[in-house]
Order: C-alpha cells, then sequence, then structure tokens
C-alpha cells in the first residue's frame, strides 16, 4: 500500500534511512524535521533521486500547530497511507533526584505527547469511520521500555513503555477501520541519539556486552519499519517489534 508517508524526525538516523526505504518501496514523503534543516534537505533529495516525491516541514511534534503543518504538507501531496512516529530526545544521564521538571516535560511533550497528537491526525485520514481507506502507524519504542533506564534514562524509558502501551490500545481502537497499529523497538544502534544523550561512546562501551557483538544499524530498524507497514504484515497489529539483535 503505497501512496504518502510522513515520517517525523526523518532528517537523520532511523528517521533518514525509513524514509529512504520507504522511497523504495514507493511511497512519496514528508521529511519532519526540528532543527537541522541541511539535513532534511539532504533527506529529501536522497528520495527524489529515487524518482519519489518528498518535502521537508519543520516542526516540534509536541506543538498541535506544528503537527496541523506536518498533516497539511502531506495532504498537498496525496493520500496519507503510513505514518512513522520516529520523533524523540533524549537528556544527559541523570537520576530522578537530579531530574528538572522542565527536562520532564520536554521530554514527556516531545517523546509521548507527540506521538500521540500524530496518530491523531493519522487517524483522522486513513480511517474509514472518517472516510478514509485505511493505512499504518508504526511507532518507535526503544529497549529502554523494558531495561528501565534506571540511572541514566529512567524518563526516557517511561516514555518508551509508554509508547508501547499506546501501540497496543491504539490498535485495538482502530483495528476495525483499515488501520494497522505496531511499533519497533530498537536496541543499541548507530545514530547521533547517544551523543545528544551526551554518551558519544556509548555503543563502544557497550558493544562487547551484546549477544551479536556489534551495534545495529539504522537501515536494519529501517527495515522492520516498512515490513510492518507493508502487506506483508497484514495480520500484524497491536505488536511490539523487537529490533535489539537478541539485546
Amino acid at each position: 500500500m503505497a501512496g504518502v508517508a510522513i515520517v517525523t524526525g526523518g532528517s537523520r538516523g532511523i528517521g533518514r534511512a525509513t524514509a529512504i526505504l520507504l522511497a523504495e518501496r514507493g511511497y512519496d514523503l514528508v521529511v519532519n524535521y526540528q532543527a537541522n534543516a541541511q539535513a532534511a534537505a539532504e533527506t529529501v533529495a536522497a528520495v527524489q533521486g529515487l524518482g519519489r516525491q518528498a518535502v521537508a516541514v519543520q516542526g516540534d511534534v509536541g506543538s498541535e500547530a506544528d503537527v496541523a503543518a506536518i498533516f497539511a504538507a502531506a495532504d498537498r501531496l496525496g493520500r496519507l497511507t503510513a505514518l512513522v512516529n520516529n520523533a524523540g530526545v533524549i537528556d544527559a544521564p541523570e537520576r530522578l533526584d537530579e531530574m528538572s521538571l522542565a527536562r520532564l516535560e520536554r521530554m514527556f511533550r516531545i517523546n509521548l505527547t507527540g506521538s500521540f497528537l500524530c496518530a491523531r491526525e493519522a487517524v483522522k485520514r486513513m480511517s474509514t469511520r472518517h472516510g478514509g481507506s485505511g493505512g499504518g502507524i508504526v511507532n518507535l519504542s526503544s529497549a529502554a521500555a523494558v531495561l528501565a533506564g534506571a540511572g541514566q534514562y529512567l524518563d526516557y524509558a517511561a516514555t518508551k513503555a509508554g509508547i508501547d502501551i499506546f501501540t497496543l490500545g491504539l490498535a485495538r481502537e482502530v483495528a476495525a477501520e483499515g488501520i494497522r497499529v505496531n511499533a519497533v523497538r530498537p536496541g543499541i544502534i548507530d545514530t547521533e541519539i547517544h551523543a545528544s544523550g551526551g554518551m558519544p561512546d556509548r555503543i563502544a562501551q557497550l558493544r562487547e556486552q551484546l549477544p551479536m557483538k556489534r551495534e545495529g544499524t539504522a537501515r536494519e530498524v529501517a527495515q522492520a519499519i516498512a515490513w510492518l507497514l507493508s502487506d506483508e504484515a497484514s495480520y500484524t497489529n497491536g505488536t511490539v517489534l523487537n529490533v535489539t539483535g537478541g539485546r
């Protein structure tokens, strides 16, 4: 089911890999980004190089107005059939008794509320209840949701555990309306998120502890996302798929 796909946080890492792979599979793309316009432009160029339409849209998924702009851009491209809720943030390692309210509010607003807002707009367009013709939503969870992030990323882990439950609940809510909702749960993946969380050497520190003795790639996560959106996963709904190398 090709058509138009929105990838939030689509300028780099897993988001960029997903946008490019979906373009390879026939989708036109809305590439949302928060701040790095150059990276978003590079993703758009890669998609266009594959012969698909693409547009970059700046926006904070935790802002209702910005989410409206992202989906308006998708409406101009054609029929929305896929949403990848990839945008998310992490912060420097801290214990709960060190965390500020500002940190917590930012973490939950972007990682959890943002996914709710984007999924809400997708349902309004995809659901047969609203005159749509179906589609797929894939949310980005994390291995932190089950590892819990104690002493480092407790708040991040809590938002991703929330994504797991959100995925299951929404999947059941819209299952009879032509929409499938699933999630992927990446483990240690070679992206810039570790540096943004203040631990640029985290992969090197953990590599030997991983069952496969290597980190995953953004492309490997993107392949799981693309499968969940494909007709090959037509009876897969409410599932959180581990992409953790067995961790």
